[in-house]
């Protein structure tokens, strides 16, 4: 499938083709939702969305990284010497890091504006002093780098059927619904990184704070307190869920199947969260691999319809124009001139 992909995407440079392919199995192996995605969408387009994915994965894993227990001076220095990289590449076109040069590669051929990555970066950084977050304007902030940009990096290679900005607030929605709901499902395994996503101010309006988290994480006690908190940040999280969904529609056709199948994979993992009883401090909640095959079938008979329904405008598009008077004309000319090349051989003959 590595291969037809980016035969597809026209990518032939040996070095290049094993850069994109090292980004597919980044992705392949930490976003095994929006991988299944991926696979909906056009051929030519899915080696770009591994490498915009790949990168992200690589700068999460060096933030996330626990199992390799670098001190976070080795892991600002290892974050800043890829930031160096991905600059120098952004500004060359071109990188001897593989990850890095599938990323600058695609920014080129989709024209993604560069300050997504730029500010994309500031937030990988931000996380390695940054633990927790007074308010949820404070956590916008946040987001905007180390989500909302990923939905507008995204959108070019998607393509739109309405002005792109028009979109963009839309898509940038929709990459703040998803991390939105990683914080939620993964609430306990951030704090045993340090870290509180959940924003202080949610978590005080219900009596909650960093060390009733830690005492119910660690005792495996749940708390109607905290249950409380969940259930207001899922309602938070569904109201950005329906700000993106507005945004679907003005995606190409034929690579909505792909965005509505991540759409609906990301959110049933809401509905996870809730079915469980709001206890992902102590269990990490997943959607049952019944639903979600059940989804990217639903996602594949799109895709075909999808084909269908522009294989059919094409096909009408040219018959009219084929009947047109114009046409019938040109036509009417083409076969007089054929007659009378035809007499004229004759003659000679």
């Amino acid at each position: 499938m590595t291969r037809r992909e980016l035969d597809a995407a026209g990518i032939t440079d040996p070095d290049l083709r094993h850069a994109y392919t090292r980004c597919r199995r980044l992705n392949a192996r930490h976003g095994k939702t929006y991988f299944l995605a991926t696979r909906l969408l056009p051929v030519g387009r899915r080696s770009a969305v591994h490498a915009l994915y790949g990168f992200a994965r690589w700068a999460d894993d060096i933030v996330d990284d626990l199992g390799s227990g670098a001190a976070p001076a080795d892991r600002y220095k290892a974050l800043a010497a890829l930031r160096d990289q991905l600059e120098v590449g952004l500004r060359t076109g071109r990188s001897e890091e593989p990850v890095v040069s599938a990323l600058v590669h695609t920014a080129a051929q989709y024209s993604i504006d560069h300050q997504h990555f730029i500010d994309f970066m500031a937030s990988m950084v931000s996380d390695l002093t940054v633990t927790d977050y007074p308010t949820y304007e404070h956590l916008a902030r946040y987001m905007h780098g180390s989500a909302a940009v990923i939905g507008l990096q995204m959108l070019p290679v998607l393509g739109t059927v309405a002005p792109r900005e028009e979109a963009a607030p839309h898509a940038a929605a929709l990459g703040v619904a998803f991390q939105l709901t990683n914080f939620l499902r993964d609430v306990g395994e951030d704090l045993d990184r340090g870290r509180v996503y959940l924003p202080a101010d949610l978590l005080s309006a219900h009596g909650v704070d960093r060390e009733l988290l830690l005492w119910s994480r660690r005792s495996g006690c749940d708390d109607p307190r905290i249950r409380s908190a969940l259930v207001a940040g899922v309602a938070l999280t569904r109201d950005v869920y329906r700000q993106a969904e507005a945004g679907l529609g003005m995606l190409d056709p034929v690579a909505r199947p792909c965005i509505r199948t991540a759409f609906t994979l990301y959110r049933d993992i809401l509905g996870a969260v809730e079915a469980d009883g709001f206890r992902v401090l102590h269990r990490r909640v997943s959607v049952a691999g019944r639903r979600r095959a059940a989804i990217g079938l639903a996602g594949a008979a799109r895709v075909t319809a999808a084909r269908l329904r522009v294989r059919a405008r094409t096909s009408a598009s040219f018959m009219s124009e084929a009947g047109s008077p114009e046409a019938a004309r040109s036509s009417s000319e083409q076969s007089g001139s054929k007659r009378l090349t035809a007499g004229r051989k004759g003659a000679v003959e």
